[in-house]
């Protein structure tokens, strides 16, 4: 396994981890990508009994896609090129959306080996959009492209693990 944004192996699967918990809430999941090319989409569907949640994921790497796709406004791509935090969270709705899912689950940045649009390499934003809204997480990653793009899957995937709880715990507390 490859190791986090902190260069730490994490310990078990954090794929598994959502699967599980979104199984549990008979939730689904879609993804869309960029950077990481479909190696999220991939982490995610390696795990057993996950054709009950994965709905299914777009790899928009060319700029255009992400709009044309994925929905991104135009405007926005125009204004502030394809790595941007509000550009993950159109990417994470428009995965939701066009997948017709209850959680998106985004992908934006540079992998390198040049930076981009002025944007260094090692900078990326994932995303989520669910039934309580989305969140943005700012990564500054270090290392090669490789550990880039797999570091980007793992905080992915602990950034909709992170907002499940916060699912579940709303949850217990309308249930009181």
């Amino acid at each position: 396994m490859e190791s986090d944004a902190h260069g730490e192996r994490p310990v078990g699967s954090p794929a598994a981890g959502v699967v599980h918990s979104l199984s549990q809430r008979h939730e689904t999941l879609a993804t869309a990508e960029s950077l990481t090319g479909g190696l999220l989409s991939a982490a995610v569907v390696e795990i057993a009994g996950v054709s009950g949640v994965y709905r299914g994921g777009l790899v928009v790497y060319a700029t255009e896609l992400k709009s044309k796709l994925a929905g991104v406004p135009a405007d926005l791509l125009a204004q502030r090129g394809p790595v941007d935090p509000d550009v993950a969270v159109a990417l994470a709705e428009g995965g939701r959306r066009r997948c017709d899912a209850d959680w998106g689950l985004a992908t934006t940045g540079v992998a390198g080996p040049e930076p981009q649009d002025g944007k260094p390499v090692g900078l990326v934003y994932v995303a989520v959009a669910g039934p309580g809204g989305s969140s943005v997480r700012q990564l500054d990653l270090s290392g090669g492209r490789d550990h880039i793009r797999s570091a980007a899957v793992i905080e992915a995937l602990r950034l909709l693990a992170e907002r499940i709880h916060e699912a579940d715990a709303a949850d217990q507390a309308d249930a009181r």
